[in-house]
């Protein structure tokens, strides 16, 4: 199994560290699957928006509601976060290196969200890094059985680290 995670106690690390990382994999002409995350600031709110990038090249899909400007609780769209999960599965089955996800979150800790992808890409072999955090990090142990590799949160190093699962399959 070539799976492997990330996690970053500050806040957007782990967002921009992976959407960096998929840039440079895409330079060196690998077939992308998965997501990566922007969080948009709104002046009016007290979360930030999450958009959703499909990898390679989109769309980009806002997968949070809109609360009202004081709402504290959880803002996920699962409608949103369900329809990405489908896009990203149909373009892993047309053919992809390699998976990159944003986040093993609550949903996934509970079977749902990208779960079954992860499932679908590693019965594929193909490496998968994801974005944990500390949360979730428990319910991620318990799904790989402790066999996640963890990264730093180093874009070249995941970069790196996905050439060199490749290359080990090939």
């Amino acid at each position: 199994m070539r799976l492997a995670y990330i996690t970053a106690a500050e806040k957007g690390l782990t967002d921009r560290v992976l959407a960096e990382a998929a840039d440079l994999l895409a330079e060196r002409g690998l077939r992308l699957a998965g997501v990566v995350q922007t969080n948009v600031q709104r002046p009016q709110r007290f979360h930030c928006d999450m958009d959703l990038r499909i990898l390679p090249d989109g769309p980009v899909i806002g997968i949070t509601q809109n609360l009202g400007a004081n709402a504290r609780g959880c803002r996920l769209d699962p409608g949103a976060l369900e329809g990405a999960v489908a896009d990203v599965s149909a373009r892993l089955g047309a053919g992809a290196d390699l998976l990159i996800l944003n986040k093993f979150g609550k949903h996934e800790g509970e079977g749902r969200g990208f779960r079954p992808v992860i499932a679908e890409a590693l019965a594929m072999d193909l490496p998968v890094i994801l974005g944990v955090n500390a949360l979730n990090l428990d319910a991620f142990h318990a799904f790989t059985e402790g066999l996640a590799e963890e990264l730093p949160a180093d874009p070249r190093t995941i970069a790196d680290w996905c050439a060199l699962s490749l290359a080990e399959a090939a």
